[in-house]
């Protein structure tokens, strides 16, 4: 076949979003906006041994098969994203505490908690009309979650048309990270739908900067900041790039970047009346639990998108690392070759620039600020990452390696997904029948740390028992962030240990002490109240949870302390 004619802007400008200019949809259809003068003829039959460039059609049966194969595997992903047995752990047992406080009182809890209001906002509707039964307050999650995967199928087609389509729908659907946190009670399945919608909603303003689609950028950018504040990375990331189109780019996509970034900016003036909150958030609460981020930080947080440490999950980590990279560097020849260009690919660029560079302003701000990193935060490039490998798929031009890679991908994810329905996330069941079998009323349960109460308070009968927590003394059933490093540093092991007993002593009652260690800031703190109460002639101590750590993402230890003296 003839060499393609490409004008060199076509090559050097940075890419329109959402449209391949350059290159021939991989769904075989001509692209929707070529340059003037380029030519993308299709590949030689010579070239690709087949009069067929991408190779023999599948036959009927096969075609049949795969429908039937896709349909069952979509069911099946749909309902793991309602289906887990564990009990609600710290994160999902506090996020129900805040909100279903009434309305009024959620800002003024969340100012200590650390995080923004909108989905505790939704969840505090939503637990008026179904409950706050573990089912119920997951439940919310789960229908963000289905909602997402047919907006991951849009997201795709937009980006290069039917083949990247069905292959981020079908990793999406079949997605570890996304049905993990689709059965949890947190913003996270919140955070993907909104970001698939983003995508949507710029591609349009880009190429159609009318009011409505405008507005759409607006309304996403402000409902992301409301969120999680991690948005803040992905949002500067894609203004910064929206800015060097509007400066760079080809001149018909001018208009549309500079219309999208100031968009974004009135998206970002919503945030406004939350932002005396935000600041004292980031002064007094940050992430004291966990330490910075670094690079390698980053490589699990994309390796958690394929299911983190599991066999299958490290096999689809394989799989998105090489197809990311096709998908940013690869262009298919023929059937059986594919160049590199180390310019990039203009078609995966956008979105490796939206995960690189959200990743990277996360670290640098992780430094800046001293917050943590964890990769459930990385929700935020989720949606980009899956974008970038899909378009890594369409490298491939056989459709039979294309089907046959993607049915290894899916197959590895619903594999890995499969355990999120048994693995219990916290030991606080555990601790809770524990208790109720030896406890008594008015017995003592005290938490050490307090992250521990929430989760374990939520298992027992309110009012039953007198609990307290460590470092603060308060109650389980909040977790107050605000100078957390210094509050658990001031704290006394031995002067708590011995609240405890004066608080047993005056009427005989058991302390059941609820303790773990290894929590950033406590050093051996929890420990040491354990020894204490143990070194103390006036209890007996008895182990009846010992701490899991392999099994539980939250493992418990507790020993009960049963006075000697009647």
């Amino acid at each position: 076949g003839s060499a393609s004619v490409v004008e060199p802007e076509a090559v050097t400008s940075a890419p329109e979003p959402g449209h391949e200019v350059v290159e021939a949809r991989p769904d075989g259809a001509p692209p929707r906006d070529r340059p003037s003068g380029g030519v993308t003829p299709p590949p030689s039959p010579s070239a690709s041994g087949s009069d067929d460039p991408e190779g023999a059609p599948l036959s009927r049966a096969t075609v049949v098969l795969i429908v039937a194969a896709t349909s069952l595997v979509v069911a099946v992903s749909l309902v793991l994203r309602f289906w887990t047995r564990s009990d609600l752990w710290l994160d999902e047992a506090l996020t129900v505490n805040i909100a279903r406080l009434p309305l009024r009182q959620i800002p003024s809890f969340l100012k200590r908690d650390g995080a923004p209001p909108l989905y505790y906002v939704l969840l505090h509707f939503w637990m008026g009309w179904f409950g706050t039964s573990d089912e119920a307050v997951r439940s919310l999650s789960g229908l963000i979650g289905v909602v997402t995967v047919p907006f991951a199928y849009l997201a795709g087609t937009r980006l290069g048309g039917r083949t990247p389509g069905w292959a981020a729908f079908l990793l999406v659907t079949t997605s570890p990270f996304a049905i993990r946190y689709d059965t949890e009670a947190r913003m996270y399945s919140l955070i993907v739908l909104l970001t698939v919608l983003g995508f949507l909603a710029l591609d349009r303003s880009i190429h159609h900067p009318r009011g409505g689609n405008l507005m759409a950028v607006a309304a996403v950018t402000g409902l992301l900041l409301y969120s999680h504040y991690w948005s803040l990375y992905l949002i500067g990331t894609v203004i910064l790039w929206l800015a060097w189109i509007a400066w760079r780019g080809r001149p018909s996509w001018r208009p549309g970047a500079r219309a999208s970034m100031m968009a974004a900016g009135v998206g970002c003036l919503t945030f406004l009346p939350w932002l005396p909150t935000f600041l004292f958030q980031s002064e007094h609460t940050g992430t004291p639990w966990a330490t910075s981020a670094n690079f390698a930080a980053m490589v699990d947080a994309v390796a958690s998108f394929a299911g983190g440490s599991t066999s299958q999950g490290r096999a689809l980590a394989l799989i998105f690392f090489a197809l990311a990279g096709l998908g940013l560097f690869g262009m298919a020849t023929d059937r059986r070759h594919i160049d590199l260009d180390i310019r990039t690919r203009p078609l995966g660029r956008p979105v490796a620039i939206a995960v690189g560079g959200t990743l990277a302003a996360a670290v640098a701000g992780g430094f800046i600020t001293n917050s943590a990193f964890d990769a459930r935060y990385a929700s935020v490039v989720f949606i980009p990452l899956i974008l970038l490998v899909a378009i890594g798929l369409t490298t491939f031009r056989d459709r039979r390696v294309r089907a046959t890679i993607l049915a290894v991908a899916v197959i590895a994810g619903l594999a890995s997904s499969v355990p999120n329905v048994t693995t219990n996330r916290t030991q606080a069941g555990q601790v809770a029948a524990a208790i109720a079998a030896d406890g008594k009323p008015g017995d003592i349960v005290a938490y050490c740390p307090d992250q521990l109460g929430p989760a374990v308070n939520r298992l027992l009968p309110r009012g039953h028992y007198e609990q307290t927590t460590f470092p603060r003394g308060s109650g389980p059933v909040f977790v107050n962030w605000v100078d957390y490093a210094a509050v658990t540093k001031a704290a006394s092991p031995v002067a708590f240990a011995e609240h405890l007993e004066s608080l047993s002593a005056a009427s005989g009652r058991q302390i059941f002490l609820v303790w773990a260690g290894g929590y950033q800031g406590f050093g051996l703190k929890c420990e040491g109240i354990v020894q204490t109460l143990q070194q103390s002639a006036d209890y007996r101590a008895q182990q009846l949870v010992v701490g899991n750590a392999n099994q539980f993402y939250q493992p418990m230890w507790m020993v009960r302390f049963t006075p000697t003296k009647p």
